[in-house]
């Protein structure tokens, strides 16, 4: 549980950068990667040959 706390945090100060400085370019690509994240966590080692596909 205290990953997903840090993870928060992380999120947190990304947006808070991105709207400050105006890269609203970075915005698309955490989304990105917290999807791909998402997926191999989802997936877990039973499906890891669909992740080889993937790339």
């Amino acid at each position: 549980m205290r990953a997903f706390k840090y993870l928060g945090r992380l999120l947190k100060e990304s947006a808070g950068y991105a709207s400050e400085n105006k890269a609203w370019w970075m915005v698309p690509l955490i989304l990105v990667l917290l999807l791909f994240g998402l997926l191999i966590l989802v997936m877990q080692g039973a499906s890891l040959p669909f992740i080889y596909t993937l790339f």
